[in-house]
């Protein structure tokens, strides 16, 4: 195999801010691509401050570890993440982003996309969400009425979240979902909840810190809607514990380490009677064709990375109104790649 890679800054339409005044002008992302006779497969793994990653830090790994990553001889996308899981056992979101190209390419290698090789059928597809990032009510409202969508997921975990709410519902008849990011006390979230509710909220997503299970205990108990566990719940042995905590669970490829122990995941959640979602880190269509591929398989999804970005790096994913359909290209379905010349070694996705 050949490998390639580029870090990218991606700007944002909007400053992008989650709880705890984390604000963002640019999403850092890190694009891989694997090379094999005529074939390449991408991926795309995100820079999260949050998780201490930075894409140069991922850059010198890869510079480190690029010889043996191009030795392995590559048959399974499963091999390969074992292999790569092994190699760079501190760098999970680097291995989803390498786990993803691997995917891609045995797509293509195989010439089918990638749900129906999981034996999936593209029927009844869960509807992506549009994030609206913290700030002022008046502004949070004229983001959403700058972009009409079927279903918003609104940040929150500030002083003001129920006037936000207040505002945004009396102005739209559209599904909300709360994202808190960890950024509630569990008194807050047991007097919030009651009131979002009575706004028709879809569900809240982690509304506590990622350790207080005393606290998510109690929430459980008086919550007439789902609660989703997200920093909840990172990898695949993050599953089980949250059964009885959360009534579901938000899978992110880049944080559990990419698309193969997503399915372990995804497998193990329903064992437990837990709700799958699958959610964004601000990827590019790179990174959100991984997301959709997985769509037959979820109860919800949030893979509106391309929309929240002013630039993107691919074609092949199409939105409206909430809906995304793919090219059903074999792999992630990537119709051309944009990148600049030292990933160039193919025009098109699908060669």
């Amino acid at each position: 195999m050949q490998l390639n890679y580029q870090a990218i800054e991606l700007p944002f339409e909007y400053p992008f801010t989650i709880s705890g005044g984390r604000t963002k002008t640019h999403q850092p992302t890190l694009i891989v691509a694997l090379t094999l006779g005529n074939l390449t497969g991408w991926g795309e793994a995100p820079a999260i401050s949050y998780y201490q990653v930075t894409t140069e830090a991922m850059l010198a790994v890869l510079e480190s570890k690029k010889s043996m990553i191009e030795r392995f001889a590559f048959t399974t996308p499963e091999r390969f993440w074992h292999f790569l899981h092994h190699l760079l056992p501190t760098h999970p979101f680097l291995v989803a982003a390498l786990d993803m190209a691997g995917w891609d390419l045995y797509g293509k290698m195989r010439r089918k996309p990638l749900y129906e090789i999981w034996d999936t059928k593209w029927e009844k597809m869960p509807m992506t969400d549009y994030t609206i990032g913290i700030a002022s009510p008046d502004e949070m409202l004229a983001k959403m009425q700058s972009h009409p969508w079927p279903i918003y997921k609104v940040k929150l975990g500030t002083a003001a979240d129920l006037a936000i709410m207040e505002e945004l519902t009396n102005h739209s008849t559209a599904v909300f979902r709360v994202d808190a990011n960890a950024g509630w006390t569990t008194e807050e979230a047991m007097e919030l909840i009651p009131a979002l509710a009575a706004m028709g909220v879809e569900f809240i997503e982690q509304p506590l810190a990622k350790d207080n299970n005393a606290g998510m205990e109690k929430l459980m108990a008086i919550s007439p809607i789902p609660l989703i566990a997200d920093e909840s719940c990172v990898f695949e042995k993050d599953v089980p514990s949250c059964s009885g905590l959360f009534h579901g669970i938000n899978i992110k490829l880049t944080k559990c380490s990419g698309i193969t122990p997503a399915l372990h995941m995804i497998r193990k959640a329903r064992e437990l009677n837990l709700q799958v979602m699958m959610g964004s880190m601000n990827e590019s269509s790179i990174g959100t064709a991984a997301i959709v591929q997985f769509l037959p398989q979820l109860d919800y999804v949030d893979a509106d990375g391309p929309l929240l970005l002013r630039a993107d790096l691919a074609k092949g994913l199409t939105f409206s109104e909430g809906k995304i359909e793919p090219s059903h290209l074999p792999g992630l379905g990537l119709s051309s790649i944009h990148l600049s010349p030292i990933l160039e070694q193919k025009k098109s996705a699908d060669e």
